[in-house]
C-alpha cells in the first residue's frame, strides 16, 4: 500500500508538517538538570488528595531544579469535562501553595507553548496523527460498536486477552480500494496505532520511584483519533509532553498497565522519552487490611474536605511532604523553622508501594504547625475560615479583633507552645465560652452537694481581687480548698483517697465550670484576665443562680 496516498485520503486538510511544529514550539533554555513538567487533570470537578501528592511532586522537582511546572488541561473526553472544573482545580491548587508558571489559567492560556487545552489543540495532533500513517504506523479503522463488542465476546468466551490485535485487527491490512469505499459510504472511523510488539518480548525499564521494572511489549492496536477527530489520552499525552519538552511524568501508577504502549509510541513519533514518576495509592487501613482511598465512601480524599474541616494549608503541606519522602521528618526535626521550599526533595524516596494515610498523625501535624503561628496570623486564618464556614462566629471575631487575638495568644511562644488546635473548626469549642452567647450552663459534678458548690463559689468572690498575680490567685484557691475540708495535698490524697472528701482539683473544677461552662480550659487564670473583673463575678453569680 502507498502510506501515503493513504495519509491524504485520511487527512486531506492537514497542511502543516511535524518540522514546522518543531520550529513553532523550540527547546526550552533552561540550565543543565533542569526538570519541566506538568499537572494534566481531566477536568472533572472533583480535585483530590492525590492531585495534590501529584502536583507537589511536579513543583519539587521543578522548582528546586530551576524548571519549569505547568498545567495542561486533558479534555479530551467532553462526556466526563464539568463546567467551572478548571477553575476550582486552578483555585485549589493555589490555595495549597501550588502555583504554575505556564498553562490554562481562568482566563485562558499563559505562555508560548499553548494552546495548553487538549480539545484546542487537534489540528496539532492531526498532524503527527498524518505522519504515523505515512509511516504505516497507524490506520483507520471502521469497525462499529456492534463489531467490536461481538469480537469481545468471542474473545471472553475463549478465555483469549480481549483487545483489537492479531487476527482479531480487522482492518489492519485493507486495501486502499476498501478504505476508500468506506470512507465515500461516509462511514465513521478511528485512528489506530499498528503495533509491533509481541508479549512474547519484555524488556526492561527505569522508572524514578519503582526502579527497575520488566515490562511486556505492547501488543495492541490501541485507538489514536477517535472518530470525533479528538484524540485518546495515549496519544495527546505524547504529542503533547514532546512539544511542552517535559522532560518527567509524574502521574499514578495506575498507568503502568500503558507504559509499554507509551514507549512504543514515542518511538514511533520519533520522541525522546521522558523520565517516568509513578507514585502509589493512597491507602488506608480498614480493619485490619488495607485499601485504597475512595471517592465514595471516604471524605478525606477531597481537597474541600482539608479546607471545609480548617487544617491549615501549612499543615496539609507538611503533612504530605512526610508521605513523599521519608527523611522529611528527620530534615523538619533538624530545621524546625526553615521554609519546606529548602528540603532536597527526591522521587527515589517516595514508596513504590503507596502510603498510608494517617488522620491522627496529619492532626498532631497541624497541632504544631498551628502552635507556632503567632496570635496576629492565627487570627487571620481563623477568622477566613469562620467567614466561610461559621460567619455567626466570624461576625464576633471581627467585632473586636484585639479580644480574639488575646484569647489565641494564651500559651503561644516559647519553647512548648499549648497544641490546643488540630483544626479552625475545633476553635470555636475551645474558646467560645470567652463570648457570652457560647457559654454553657455549667454540669457540675453530682457528688459535689449544691451547698459545698455555692459555699466555693460564695468564697471565690468574697476573696476574688482582680489585682492579684497568678500566685496569690492560686493561694486563694488553696485556702478555699481547706476552708470546705478538702486537701490540698495530692500525695496524700493518692496515697489514701478515703481520708478526704476532695482535693484543691475539685474546687478549682467548680471554679472553672462557673466561669467557662467546661471541664477543660486554657489556664484559668489568664481566662479570668482576658474576660475582665465585672465578667468574671457575673458568670459566677450567674452560675450561683442556677443552682
Amino acid at each position: 500500500m502507498d502510506y501515503n496516498v493513504l495519509a491524504n485520503l485520511l487527512f486531506p486538510d492537514v497542511t502543516d508538517t511535524p518540522e514546522s511544529l518543531e520550529a513553532r514550539f523550540p527547546s526550552r533554555n533552561l540550565p543543565e538538570g533542569a526538570v519541566v513538567t506538568r499537572m494534566a487533570p481531566s477536568p472533572t470537578g472533583f480535585v483530590h488528595l492525590g492531585n495534590l501528592v501529584q502536583g507537589l511532586t511536579s513543583e519539587r522537582l521543578a522548582h528546586q531544579s530551576g524548571g519549569v511546572l505547568f498545567l495542561r488541561v486533558e479534555d479530551t473526553d467532553a462526556k466526563r469535562e464539568v463546567p467551572g472544573a478548571v477553575e476550582v482545580l486552578i483555585n485549589t491548587l493555589k490555595h495549597y501553595g501550588i502555583h504554575f508558571d505556564e498553562g490554562a489559567t481562568i482566563d485562558g492560556d499563559n505562555g508560548i507553548y499553548g494552546p495548553y487545552r487538549q480539545r484546542q489543540r487537534a489540528a496539532i495532533y492531526h498532524v503527527y496523527a498524518k505522519k504515523l500513517v505515512e509511516q504505516g504506523c497507524a490506520y483507520p479503522c471502521f469497525c462499529t460498536e456492534e463489531e467490536l463488542a461481538a469480537m469481545r465476546e468471542q474473545q471472553e468466551s475463549g478465555k483469549e486477552t480481549t483487545g483489537y490485535y492479531g487476527k482479531y485487527a480487522m482492518w489492519r491490512d485493507r486495501s486502499i480500494e476498501e478504505i476508500q469505499e468506506q470512507l465515500d459510504a461516509g462511514h465513521s472511523w478511528v485512528l489506530r496505532f499498528r503495533s509491533t510488539g509481541s508479549i512474547e518480548n519484555q524488556f526492561k525499564f527505569d522508572d524514578l520511584v519503582k526502579g527497575k521494572l520488566t515490562i511486556t511489549e505492547n501488543n495492541i492496536d490501541h485507538v489514536l483519533l477517535k472518530s470525533d477527530g479528538i484524540p485518546t489520552y495515549h496519544f495527546a499525552h505524547a504529542v503533547d509532553d514532546h512539544l511542552m519538552r517535559t522532560t518527567h511524568v509524574v502521574r499514578g501508577d495506575e498507568w503502568l498497565p500503558t507504559l509499554p504502549f507509551h514507549i512504543q509510541l514515542f518511538k514511533a513519533l520519533g520522541f525522546k522519552l521522558p523520565k517516568y514518576v509513578h507514585i502509589g495509592p493512597l491507602m488506608k487501613m480498614d480493619g485490619t487490611s488495607k485499601r485504597k482511598l475512595s471517592k465514595r465512601k471516604d471524605p478525606e480524599l477531597a481537597l474541600t474536605y482539608y479546607k471545609a474541616e480548617g487544617f491549615p494549608v501549612e499543615a496539609v503541606y507538611e503533612y504530605i511532604m512526610t508521605l513523599l519522602n521519608s527523611n522529611y521528618e528527620d530534615w523538619r526535626r533538624a530545621n524546625p523553622t526553615a521554609p519546606a521550599t529548602d528540603f532536597k526533595f527526591s522521587p527515589k524516596k517516595l514508596n513504590p508501594a503507596g502510603n498510608l494515610f494517617d488522620y491522627a498523625k496529619l492532626c498532631d501535624v497541624s497541632k504544631n504547625e498551628i502552635a507556632k503561628m503567632d496570635a496576629e496570623k492565627a487570627y487571620t486564618l481563623l477568622s477566613e475560615y469562620a467567614q466561610e464556614f461559621d460567619p455567626e462566629f466570624g461576625a464576633l471575631l471581627a467585632e473586636n479583633p484585639d479580644y480574639a487575638k488575646s484569647i489565641l495568644a494564651i500559651g503561644r511562644g516559647g519553647k512548648k507552645p499549648r497544641k490546643d488546635l488540630a483544626t479552625w473548626k475545633e476553635a470555636k469549642p475551645y474558646m467560645g465560652f470567652f463570648y457570652d452567647c457560647y457559654l454553657d450552663k455549667p454540669k457540675f459534678d453530682e457528688k459535689l452537694s449544691k451547698e459545698l458548690i455555692l459555699d466555693v463559689l460564695q468564697k471565690y468572690l468574697d476573696s476574688y481581687d482582680f489585682a492579684d498575680d497568678s500566685n496569690t490567685w492560686f493561694n486563694k484557691v488553696k485556702q478555699i480548698t481547706e476552708a470546705v475540708g478538702f486537701t490540698t495535698d495530692m500525695k496524700a490524697y493518692k496515697a489514701d483517697p478515703s481520708a478526704f472528701p476532695g482535693t484543691v482539683a475539685d474546687v478549682s473544677t467548680v471554679i472553672r465550670l462557673a466561669i467557662t461552662g467546661k471541664h477543660n480550659s486554657p489556664d484559668l487564670y489568664t481566662v479570668t484576665r482576658i474576660l475582665g473583673y465585672d465578667r468574671t463575678v457575673a458568670r459566677v453569680k450567674q452560675a450561683m443562680a442556677s443552682l
